[in-house]
């Protein structure tokens, strides 16, 4: 099994490493981390990756995985990592995403029709694209998958792994991550969380937000069409 996971810069790395820590954990699987080039790529906050493989030379995936961040603004607009998205969404085993990774998709046009989720302040642009939003942790359509934001890859990719290896081969890496999340505060969803930070965080990131909207229609009128 090969899995291919796209990285670009001011990605969220959270998105990245939660799943990446997970896949590397599959048996006979081989991880590739993808790019345009094999240059380093600096995500959001500075953090450098250095991707393994080129866009140009990806072998064929059985799993696609696209993070998402800050930089998907511009990969809604790529049109090469369109084309390679829908290329290999052609015969890959399974198509994901984590958190804003879901919009890349869903401009390439492999959203249509299926329900999918996001970070939470994203889910309403789904329709755009033709997906059905659900506010879930993790959404398994036939073979799309799609994952809630940020820390919602980890669960999302042992998701993935009970569905691959089975349940009690997730368990067995759920375990040996001691991934046993007990948040300080409760207040990780708008649905808990206290309404003033709610919309202090709503009001800071409109801007921002409104962008994403306007590109998120304009990929969808370019690509998606």
């Amino acid at each position: 099994m090969i899995i291919g996971m796209l990285i670009f810069p001011d990605m969220t790395q959270l998105d990245f490493t939660g799943p990446w820590e997970v896949f590397s954990r599959f048996p006979g699987c081989e991880v590739r981390v993808i790019s345009h080039s094999l240059q380093p790529v600096s995500a959001k906050g500075g953090l450098k990756f250095v991707p393994d493989t080129a866009i140009d030379s990806a072998p064929l995936l059985d799993l696609l995985f696209v993070p998402g961040g800050e930089g998907i603004a511009a990969l809604m607009e790529d049109r090469k990592v369109l084309e390679f998205l829908r290329r290999q969404a052609q015969q890959a085993r399974y198509v994901t995403s984590v958190c804003t990774g879901a919009l890349v998709l869903g401009a390439a046009g492999l959203l249509k029709g299926y329900r999918a989720t996001t970070h939470w302040n994203s889910v309403e642009l789904l329709p755009i694209f033709g997906a059905t939003p659900v506010s879930e942790r993790v959404v398994i359509d036939r073979n799309r998958i799609t994952g809630g934001g940020v820390t919602a890859g980890i669960d999302f990719a042992l998701t993935i792994a009970a569905e691959v290896f089975g349940v009690e081969k997730a368990k067995s890496i759920q375990l040996a991550m001691e991934y046993n999340p007990a948040p300080p505060f409760a207040c990780g969803h708008p649905s808990i969380a206290d309404a003033a930070i709610v919309e202090e965080w709503r009001r800071v990131r409109g801007p921002l937000q409104a962008a994403r909207l306007e590109q998120a229609r304009k990929a969808a009128r370019l690509y998606c069409g």
